[in-house]
């Protein structure tokens, strides 16, 4: 195998906020590897910063709406697909239809968690907490997701006020740290780098969900030759973008 082929990687921000993107960029950028190109898009449609059950939704539509764009170009095939919201959305079908390995933050950060014990959660957003519990059950680490710590500003706002996020969420990690867990996972695209800001003030290990995801997603890469059996929908699609139809349907065997 040629050890120097370049791997391609695709991060795909549901959030309609460019912001975000940008964000996501400076945290993972230094930590690529060689001959490793991350390619970055932002939802074409949906919320700027998912916060709710219906923003989740529709992002997850998004995500496959860049995935099926970034399958139809002439670049490389992809190496691995990371979903940039901690929360996922689409995570389960885009793993269905993609030929390559598909992680999202939240799935990367539990791994990483579950493997130093239980864990707990801070995070931006009320309404994230049963949606977290809910995606924590479903991928096996519910058991070991003890704690959810979250904050009245959402992700948004906490990105778009430095200061006051670093003195919320320096809050929250310490009432985090007294419910018997072994590490906190700081989660949200907008709250990405901080966790390495905030680790001499808090005794437990923090963990950066969006350098979790890439790290998690580095480790399960493999070399793609192209589009296969395995790489598709199995359903028809009528009134989406032609992107979606130009996608050959998966077989069934």
């Amino acid at each position: 195998m040629d050890t120097t082929a370049q791997r391609r990687f695709l991060l795909i921000n549901p959030n309609t906020n460019p912001l975000t993107t940008q964000r996501l960029q400076e945290v993972l950028q230094p930590l690529l590897p060689l001959n490793v190109q991350l390619r970055v898009q932002t939802a074409r449609f949906g919320a700027p910063y998912i916060a709710c059950e219906a923003s989740h939704a529709v992002a997850a539509h998004a995500c496959l709406d860049v995935w099926t764009t970034e399958r139809g170009s002439p670049q490389a095939p992809l190496n691995g697909v990371l979903i940039g919201c901690f929360g996922d959305p689409g995570l389960f079908a885009l793993r269905e239809v993609s030929a390559c390995p598909v992680t999202g933050l939240a799935e990367a950060s539990f791994i990483q968690a579950a493997a130093l014990g239980p864990f707990a959660i801070v995070t931006g957003g009320e309404r994230w907490k049963p949606m977290l519990q809910r995606l924590a059950n479903g991928l096996g680490y519910g058991d070991l997701l003890r704690h959810i710590e979250t904050v009245a500003p959402t992700g948004a706002a906490l990105q778009a006020d430095p200061d006051m996020a670093l003195r919320c969420l320096g809050q929250a990690c310490q009432n985090a740290a007294q419910t018997g867990v072994s590490s906190i996972i700081l989660g949200g695209a907008g709250l990405a780098g901080y966790a390495r800001l905030l680790q001499d003030h808090c005794t437990l290990p923090l963990i950066d969900s969006a350098q979790a995801g890439w790290e998690v997603l580095l480790q399960q890469q493999q070399v793609i030759a192209g589009p296969t059996a395995h790489d598709g929908f199995y359903a028809p699609w009528v009134g989406l973008p032609e992107a979606f139809s130009q996608v050959p349907p998966k077989g069934h065997g």
